[in-house]
């Protein structure tokens, strides 16, 4: 963001909001303005994104990795990379994996995240209600009279979730009210069936029962065609790859993934690394991709030294009993070679700002604070003075984070604010 346009947007912004983002800088978090405004290689990161918008509007996938040490700005780069795509009409989910709360072997934990984080372009966060409204559109159009709700939803979508979302969009069968309390109807509970779809597709436990209850009395004509369970990882990925293609039908641009803290994939056993390994290569290696599905990974270096340096001819001893006139052989752990499979990926490796995008960087935040804060630099005839002891607090922290040097800077405009007379 150039000097110009940089004005423009502080004198546009509320006084409120200039010192929560201040506020937030001096605690170390990010701030959607703060990013918007202190983000260098914008630029770069713009090309990123427009690459992978301009493929998914050819019909394809995209990915990318953000590569970079800790504090170096990784979180940063997919904050204002989330507010890139928003501003673009795409779907956004932001995510922070966890190889205790959200670990990426369980796919399942990762699709309820994700369904979690989603946000709209028009801020909207409940898919339920958006895709009902859509469903009616698209059914009401002259050209679709002939036509169900089925055809508009993505055929290789999991069939549970192809039904939940058919249900969805149908109504309850009309029983008049005489025959609701016959023991054939007991089923028929219609004030727990929205509750039961929502819950469903959020990715909770809802027994296949409860749901062939709900398919049954909405009329979802092919919920028997197949199971109603759904416990595999991939179908978990195949739900979400098939979320992204109906959102692009929607009239979206996509959906964006966003996983932070990648590298937490390397920090498992080697048997739930295998599986991860497994999943990534269906993201990064599709043999069919699926359109308007742009994931976006935030990994520190050591992860890929870690795929490089994994024992890709390992092998372990298949589970379960075994007789011992019988003998097995050994079962490799991983599938493949990833280090050797992964050599094309769409890797972007962070650099440390140069000291004349620090310098710039400095200024930036120097006229936010004392926006914020309603003090002028100049006042006092230390504007220049200043700058070059922001430089200097630099300097004597090099090897510090990048967030811990915005701390600093941000400490020493308090202190020089103090100083200024009233």
């Amino acid at each position: 963001m150039d000097e110009k346009a940089f004005n423009e947007k502080m004198n546009g912004t509320e006084n409120f909001h200039l010192r929560r983002a201040v506020e937030r800088l001096r605690e170390g978090l990010f701030d959607p303005m703060g990013v918007q405004w202190l983000t260098s290689g914008e630029e770069k990161l713009n090309q990123l994104f427009d690459r992978g918008a301009a493929a998914l509007n050819k019909g394809t996938s995209h990915h990318l990795c953000i590569c970079g040490a800790y504090g170096q700005g990784k979180s940063h780069s997919l904050t204002y990379l989330k507010q890139r795509a928003l501003e673009n009409n795409f779907v956004v989910s932001y995510i922070n994996l966890d190889p205790r709360q959200i670990p990426f072997h369980d796919f399942k934990a990762v699709y309820r995240a994700l369904m979690g984080a989603m946000v709209f372009p028009n801020g909207e966060t409940s898919l339920a209600t958006l895709w009902k409204e859509t469903a009616a559109q698209w059914l009401a159009r002259p050209e679709n009279k002939d036509k169900s709700i089925n055809d508009f939803i993505p055929g290789d979508m999991p069939h549970r979730f192809r039904a939940i979302l058919a249900a969805m969009a149908n109504k309850n069968m009309d029983i008049p009210a005489s025959k609701q309390k016959l023991k054939k109807h007991a089923r028929f509970q219609p004030r727990s069936f929205s509750w039961a779809l929502k819950n469903a597709l959020m990715g909770k436990e809802i027994p296949a029962q409860k749901l062939g209850a709900v398919f049954h009395y909405r009329e979802v004509d092919f919920y028997k065609g197949g199971s109603l369970a759904c416990h595999e990882p991939k179908e978990y990925l195949g739900m979400i790859k098939g979320l992204a293609r109906l959102f692009k039908d929607m009239g979206y641009g996509g959906w964006v993934l966003l996983f932070d803290e990648g590298e937490s994939i390397g920090q498992t056993r080697i048997t739930s690394r295998s599986k991860s390994y497994d999943l990534l290569h269906e993201i990064f290696c599709p043999e069919n991709p699926a359109q308007g599905f742009f994931p976006v990974f935030a990994f520190t270096h050591d992860f890929f030294t870690l795929v490089e340096t994994e024992p890709w001819d390992r092998t372990r001893r298949p589970g379960g009993r075994r007789k011992t006139d019988q003998p097995t052989d050994d079962i490799p752990c991983f599938a493949r070679n990833y280090h050797k499979a992964w050599k094309g990926i769409n890797i972007h490796s962070l650099q440390d700002l140069s000291s004349g995008e620090w310098e710039t960087l400095s200024d930036k935040l120097k006229i936010l604070h004392a926006r914020a804060y309603g003090w002028k630099p100049e006042a006092a005839g230390r504007s220049t003075e200043l700058s070059r002891e922001m430089m200097q607090i630099l300097s004597q922290n090099k090897g510090a984070e990048s967030r811990m040097k915005l701390r600093l800077l941000v400490n020493q405009l308090d202190l020089e604010q103090q100083k200024t007379p009233c």
